[in-house]
């Protein structure tokens, strides 16, 4: 997501393919050139790696590709179905600390979200995938919330977006409107490829309550691409 002078809510005038496209695309709408290695084989963090076996031991992931997000780290885990590493690379995620999407966000004008609104909510998702506006290809999380895993563009000057992903800490990934910003090296090379062979399910681990809370609730349906 990223702030444009929309003046109206979204869903009275867009699809919600539009929706997202709008929330994924800068005003520039320049797509960051790569500054990071696509697999920088970064050691999980402690809850990923419980994560991880959790998954592997119950069989959560169906026999699908899974991606493990830790949002205090930054970063962004991809295997297979075995649990095997694919890559791994730092991301950017929403502005605001929380686990939770405010409900209806979806539907609101961006203008009217408030920065403390800004979050990548945390749970166990199906990735979808779809093509934004300009037919660029997102994976989206969570649909209703209208967050997705997408190339990480330029935005605003002022938001240093490539900055923030080359930065070697975690504390200034934090600038979107809860959409995951992945850098385009990974997300073409290696994210979207795996995708296109099995949708992925997309664990994002909470930062606000232990990281068995994702597993409380079963997935919501998957909805079929637009």
């Amino acid at each position: 997501m990223t702030d444009l002078p929309l003046s109206e809510p979204l869903r009275i005038h867009c699809t919600l393919a539009k929706r997202l496209a709008v929330m994924a695309v800068g005003v520039a709408g320049a797509v960051i050139a790569p500054t990071v290695a696509a697999q920088t084989l970064q050691p999980l963090t402690a809850a990923a790696r419980e994560a991880h076996a959790h998954v592997l031991r119950s069989a959560d992931n169906a026999r699908a590709p899974f991606v493990i997000i830790d949002k205090q780290r930054a970063h962004l885990w991809l295997f297979d179905a075995r649990g095997h590493a694919l890559g791994d690379t730092p991301i950017l995620l929403g502005f605001a600390r929380g686990d939770d999407s405010v409900p209806g966000i979806g539907t609101r004008p961006i203008p009217e979200v408030r920065p403390h609104e800004r979050t990548t909510p945390a749970g166990r998702f199906v990735a979808e995938r779809g093509n934004n506006a300009h037919g660029q290809p997102v994976l989206w999380v969570d649909y209703d919330a209208a967050v997705s895993m997408h190339r990480a563009i330029a935005g605003q000057p002022q938001e240093r977006r490539a900055e923030r992903l080359a930065s070697t800490t975690p504390k200034d990934n934090r600038i979107s409107y809860g959409c995951i910003n992945v850098p385009a090296t990974f997300f073409d090379n290696i994210l979207l490829p795996t995708s296109r062979r099995q949708l992925p399910v997309v664990y994002v681990l909470p930062e606000t309550r232990a990281w068995t809370s994702i597993f409380d609730g079963k997935v919501a349906a998957q909805r079929p691409p637009s």
